[in-house]
């Protein structure tokens, strides 16, 4: 490779990494945020954000003059769950085990030290939860997250594990090494796992792995409640429900 085409995917590289900041953004960034996070000269971000408005992977908002993540993205985005079957073929089997709860459902996969929300059903009940698809969260504090780390396989597992920047989002979070470690060995032991206001003060939630054929998720389903509607046994309750679906989803869905 010549330094000219070198220089390119370089700028690719740049550009991509400009996108995945602004995902990270609901309210949209400026340009001199996204330079100050992506560590990139003002001149250099505001160059490729032009390009990538242009091209419709970026919308630009003269008001506030912030950008946010454009329709192409989108489109991309759906593109991609449809052809791992998360849209079609995930969302009546998630579909049923709402109608079976009363409460939201929620698949997701991993995406390196987060989970990606990559379906989402919600309940009939006034109070949404607010994972919706494209949401990346954390690996420790979410059900969908543990379960994904103790049914990831032994390398990862025990990289995730050894690893994982365990911040906390709530006073329940865990943030102790020794006590994540018990926390993924005892979802392993038990086939489910819980989350109990960790990733949020108010929520609950309940998930199983989806799993491959050697036994390693490639996905989890979840049920997530807020707290005044079901205790922690309750949603222990809907594990039978859950494992059923997650196995109809393991022989539905293409496994990565």
């Amino acid at each position: 490779m010549d330094v000219k085409e070198d220089t390119k995917t370089d700028m690719i590289g740049k550009a991509l990494g400009l996108l995945v900041l602004l995902g990270n953004e609901p309210k949209g960034a400026s340009a001199s945020e996204l330079a100050r996070q992506a560590e990139l000269p003002f001149s250099t971000t505001y160059r490729l954000l032009g390009s990538l408005t242009r091209d419709g992977f970026v919308d630009y908002e003269p008001d506030g003059r912030r950008y946010h993540l454009g329709l192409r993205v989108f489109q991309l985005g759906q593109r991609v769950s449809n052809h791992h079957g998360f849209a079609g073929t995930a969302r009546p089997v998630l579909q049923r085990v709402t109608e079976g709860t009363g409460e939201a459902t929620i698949l997701s996969v991993r995406d390196g030290h987060h989970h990606l929300t990559v379906n989402k059903v919600d309940g009939p009940q006034m109070f949404r939860v607010t994972s919706d698809p494209g949401h990346l969260g954390m690996l420790h504090t979410t059900a969908v997250g543990k379960a994904l780390v103790a049914f990831a396989d032994d390398g990862e597992r025990q990289q995730l594990v050894e690893e994982l920047e365990l911040e906390p989002l709530t006073e329940f979070s865990i943030t102790d090494r020794d006590a994540f470690r018990l926390e993924i060995e005892k979802v392993r032991r038990q086939g489910y796992a819980i989350m109990d206001e960790e990733n949020e003060v108010g929520m609950r939630a309940v998930a199983v792995p989806v799993l491959n054929s050697q036994g390693v998720a490639f996905a989890s389903l979840a049920t997530a409640v807020p707290v005044f509607r079901m205790s922690v046994e309750q949603l222990v309750a809907i594990v039978p429900l859950l494992k059923s679906a997650a196995s109809e989803l393991a022989d539905r869905l293409p496994q990565r």
